[in-house]
């Protein structure tokens, strides 16, 4: 998150804004993004690795997978970006400002999230066997098993 939005202001300070309301808040609205950004990527990573694959071969597979999905996700909140870009009048040029801004930090997040998020997580993530994962680790586990498998009986009922 720090370098999406750090490469941000970048591009707002070659572009001339300052940080004002509508830039504050699209910098806020786009915290959520670049969050999912690296949670999917990262998700998808250590899937691999609690399967049992190296951690460098977990984070190339999964970014192999994941990619399109960012991709695809940043072509399509930018798209959603386009009609504030091309307002006129007074409030055209108010809201243009906070739709450049927008884009570039989601423009931002996923080229984090494409690079660095996947070779952060080969250097990072490790899994640990069983007889090494503390109680509370094994207990969420179970919960978070229960709860899966519940949900597949909801959905399996529909």
């Amino acid at each position: 998150m720090p370098l999406s939005l750090i490469g941000t202001f970048a591009v707002m300070y070659l572009l001339g804004y300052s940080l004002d309301n509508l830039s504050l808040m699209a910098l806020t609205i786009s915290t959520g993004f670049v969050v999912d950004d690296a949670i999917v990527m990262i998700e998808n990573i250590s899937r691999y690795i609690e399967m049992g694959d190296p951690p460098l071969q977990a984070a190339l597979k999964g970014a192999g997978e994941i990619g399109f999905t960012i991709v695809s996700l940043t072509v399509s909140l930018i798209a959603v970006l386009i009609p504030l870009l091309f307002m006129g009048d007074i409030v055209g040029r108010l809201f243009r400002e906070f739709a450049v801004t927008l884009a570039v930090t989601i423009i931002m997040s996923a080229l984090v999230s494409l690079t660095l998020t996947p070779m952060m997580a080969a250097r990072i993530l490790r899994h640990k066997p069983a007889n090494e994962q503390s109680r509370f680790y094994r207990l969420s586990e179970r919960g978070f098993e229960w709860v899966i498998e519940r949900y597949g009986r909801a959905c399996a009922s529909f």
